[in-house]
């Protein structure tokens, strides 16, 4: 074989290597969603790339047959090539050493490692020559399409799962530290990933919390409640808490700056019931279908169990919404080094978060955990241990604990580990 006939061929072999190799990678890394904007810009590589990567078993089949056609040919005419010049004896052995490393330097590593830091450009740029590499290769590809329904039919294959929900969670923190979003944008997202598993139950404001006035109230009864709560609607409720009967809202109540004329029932809106398991992404849609900003929680009993606002809803995805008229409680109020107050309304997740406890427990809030601590109700100055934690009972509402002082030890290394 002529020498400059087979060090062209073998170069034109590596070359058509390298590109198959990182055509592989890039289609198997690349970001559709960032194609599919490209796509809507008008780019109509983009297009052709994506719809290369949506029928992948047979982009990969044309990638992987066009590579070993090149790699087999590549080391038959390295080995006539080297046995011409070098002689049998020691021809094929210097034709393996040296085929092996080209195609593992420039056929595979060199293009994957090109192709893996801008996978969408190659994939652009690779995918109007790979789509005619494929209408060429297509009888091949057919042929192993079929073999792989065979094989399918004899290995029972999983079929494919869809993405859990704390795969998508650890996504978004990936997401966060490559910089790509900043933390509120990730808490944002990841209220709104958690946002489908909750219910009424876990964000209603208590039936023991609730501002409520009688149906036999009178006008400065009412006017009072709106004074004292600060709230722009209150329930209307007749004999007891677990019959309400409507709501009132306070621009309905105050008239051209007085009181309406008009009588309680008059005014008030019918309430809207819902149940305490009912998912808060379905009650959204039920409320701004019924027009109303407040639903009444009821528990299995149909006793009022509490209610829950468009606002509670709201918070869950943006967060904590303050307005002038709310007064401001540090829910972990940091008193020494170690030593924190604690607000007993704060929801259980988002203590174990704070202390990074386990502190498993069926209650919904921090003052119902403490109570199922103490299995009764606690007076103040009762404490228990759980975990690296002490908890003290320092403020109490009627029957309920209100706040509780939290001294966290340090984790031994046996414990960190």
């Amino acid at each position: 074989m002529d020498p400059i006939v087979g060090i062209l061929a073998i170069t034109l072999c590596v070359i058509l290597s390298a590109y198959f190799s990182a055509t592989e990678t890039a289609f198997s890394s690349l970001n559709k969603t960032r194609l599919k904007v490209l796509e809507d810009d008008g780019n109509k590589k983009a297009s052709l790339a994506l719809r290369l990567a949506e029928n992948y078993d047979k982009l990969i089949s044309t990638i992987l047959i066009g590579n070993n056609i090149v790699n087999i040919a590549m080391a038959s005419i390295g080995t006539i090539l080297f046995v011409s010049l070098l002689g049998k004896e020691i021809g094929a052995t210097i034709s393996t050493a040296v085929i092996t490393v080209v195609v593992l330097i420039f056929g595979e590593i060199t293009p994957k490692s090109l192709a893996k830091d801008r996978p969408e450009s190659f994939a652009m740029f690779s995918a109007p020559i790979i789509r005619a590499i494929m209408v060429l290769l297509s009888p091949v590809t057919f042929l192993f399409a079929l073999w792989k329904k065979l094989v399918g039919k004899v290995v029972k294959t999983q079929p494919e799962e869809k993405m859990s929900q704390e795969e998508l969670l650890i996504l978004v923190d990936e997401v966060q530290q490559d910089g790509s979003i900043d933390e509120s944008e990730g808490e944002l997202l990841k209220n709104a990933i958690e946002f489908r598993d909750l219910v009424a139950e876990d964000i209603l404001t208590h039936r023991v919390d609730l501002e409520a006035v009688s149906v036999d109230a009178t006008k400065e009864e009412i006017a009072q409640t709106f004074t004292q709560s600060r709230f722009s609607r209150l329930l209307v409720y007749k004999d007891t808490i677990d019959n309400v009967v409507g709501v009132i809202h306070q621009k309905d109540f105050y008239i051209n700056g007085g009181m309406t004329e008009k009588s309680l029932e008059e005014i008030m809106t019918p309430p809207v019931f819902i149940h305490q398991y009912e998912k808060i992404r379905d009650l959204l849609d039920f409320l701004q279908a019924n027009k109303s900003h407040i639903a009444i929680v009821v528990d299995e009993y149909g006793g009022t169990l509490g209610i829950v606002t468009m606002e509670d809803i709201l918070e869950e995805l943006v967060g904590e919404i303050w307005d002038e008229h709310d007064e401001v409680v540090e829910t972990f109020q940091k008193l020494e080094e170690d030593i924190f107050r604690v607000d007993c309304t704060v929801n259980m997740d988002d203590f174990r978060d704070f202390f990074h406890v386990k502190a498993e427990s069926d209650s919904v809030s921090v003052g119902g955990w403490v109570m199922e601590q103490l299995r009764r109700i606690p007076v103040i100055g009762e404490s228990f241990s759980i975990e690296n934690l002490d908890v003290t009972v320092t403020e109490l509402d009627a029957h309920r604990v209100s706040f509780i002082q939290v001294v966290q030890h340090p984790l031994e290394e046996d414990e960190e580990d």
